[in-house]
């Protein structure tokens, strides 16, 4: 534990790694704005999954009937124009809950990157570590007293105690050359009732984890998980891979790849019970940038979401080698590796991973890998008979190309999967 005081950590950065809960949700005002929160729930599936929830709740909801005199009418929500860059940030704050320790500073412990296509046909989730070495702007003090200043290098994890969500924003703004308009900070508890809603989330574990630091003990074998147990899945470190933090976001996949095909079955899209609780889940765990705090925003942004399949939604981790910065143990970023994939949202282009899917994760049985490039647009299929162009004569014509849209192929050190893959976590025993 550092020595120095908050407002010295909060300066200076600490590097100590923390893992818990995630942050405090602001209060709820009006009901139906809330349900425009349940957008960003939970990390990545956050957007997508709830995005389906809203249009659902909202879908089923009878017209409204106009009162004598009556001269507002309600929004005609369509999706929003072009493309989205909005940034998730989980803190380990715990906000005085017990299961989560007791914390001396506030450090966002998961930074997820959201990237939905201009066309809205693909989407691009960017994990970045923790403990990520980046440099760090000036950023205005949370207590309102100034600015904080400036680092050429410090731990990711750091920002949200120097300059509250804008300080973690600018900086991976200015890390990665994108314009990220939109943000969220959620916490874990919304995971918690999130699973709680849809009947609990099925995960698969390769080999069994027993992390005896946090009270995680989980066969190898299929485990549907809700509550206090998915919180622990989500949060445990030792009881996977390396037991590094790299490891833990291969695990996370496995949990929200997940939690996506729950939501989106249609065992939940028609059940208003499930759609209504994610709504609830979302309401109660999320503080949001006054960019998202506006129905028609949120709503707009569910829009463009919900007819994304599973298989154009790929999740990428930013590419890192373990390594220090003035002394520290951290990981640093494999910074001609990241371009590529950063190039690749800046052109708006879907992307496949060559990669496998780290070391807190395999592909189940039966699925297979890299992860497949998003769809292309179908081929003009041309004349009704196949043949040359010269001769005509059958079958020898080659098939004409498909004209969708280039895709990436991201370098092998980018581990991930796409939402449509199963994978199962690989496990454990925690060291006591």
């Amino acid at each position: 534990m550092s020595d120095l005081p908050t407002r010295a950590r909060r300066r200076y950065g600490s590097t100590i790694a923390r893992h818990g809960q995630l942050s405090a949700p602001g209060p709820i005002a009006i009901a139906a704005k809330y349900l425009g929160v349940a957008l960003a729930v939970v990390l990545v599936s956050t957007f997508t999954v709830v995005g389906i929830a809203v249009w659902g709740i909202a879908s089923s909801i009878k017209p409204g009937v106009s009162l004598i005199g009556e001269t507002g009418a309600p929004p005609n929500v369509g999706a929003i124009e072009g493309g989205v860059n909005l940034l998730l940030v989980g803190s380990d704050s715990g906000e005085g809950d017990p299961r989560y320790g007791k914390r001396e500073a506030t450090l966002n412990d998961v930074n997820i990157l959201l990237h939905i296509s201009e066309d809205h046909t693909h989407a691009t989730v960017v994990s970045f570590p923790r403990d990520l070495f980046v440099p760090v702007p000036e950023c205005p003090d949370p207590d309102g007293e100034g600015t904080v200043s400036s680092s050429w290098s410090a731990k990711l994890n750091t920002t949200l105690e120097r300059g509250g969500l804008a300080c973690t924003v600018e900086t991976i703004s200015q890390f990665t050359g994108l314009d990220i308009p939109f943000a969220a900070k959620i916490e874990m508890n919304g995971v918690i009732q999130m699973s709680n809603a849809v009947g609990g989330v099925d995960v698969c574990v390769a080999t069994p984890i027993n992390d005896l630091q946090i009270g995680l003990k989980l066969d190898a074998g299929i485990h549907t998980l809700q509550g206090d147990a998915a919180q622990l899945f989500l949060r445990t470190r030792y009881g996977v891979g390396d037991g590094s933090d790299l490891g833990r976001i291969n695990n996370q996949y496995v949990f929200l790849s997940s939690l996506m095909r729950t939501v989106k079955s249609s065992e939940t899209l028609s059940d208003p019970y499930k759609l209504y609780g994610l709504a609830k889940a979302a309401a109660e765990n999320m503080q949001l940038s006054n960019s998202l705090q506006n129905l028609d925003t949120m709503m707009s942004i569910a829009v463009a979401l919900k007819d994304i399949p599973l298989e154009a939604i790929t999740f990428a981790q930013y590419p890192t080698a373990y390594g220090s910065s003035g002394g520290i143990q951290g990981v640093l970023p494999l910074e001609a590796d990241g371009e590529k994939l950063m190039d690749a949202l800046k052109s708006d282009v879907p992307v496949t991973l060559t990669g496998d899917t780290g070391g807190g994760a395999v592909l189940a049985e039966g699925e297979s890998g890299p992860a497949s490039p998003a769809p292309s647009a179908p081929a003009d299929p041309g004349s009704a008979e196949p043949g040359t162009p010269e001769t005509g004569e059958p079958g020898t014509a080659e098939p004409p190309a498909a004209t969708g849209p280039p895709v990436v192929e991201l370098p092998d050190t980018i581990h991930g999967q796409t939402a449509a893959q199963q994978t199962c976590s690989v496990g454990q025993t925690a060291r006591g």
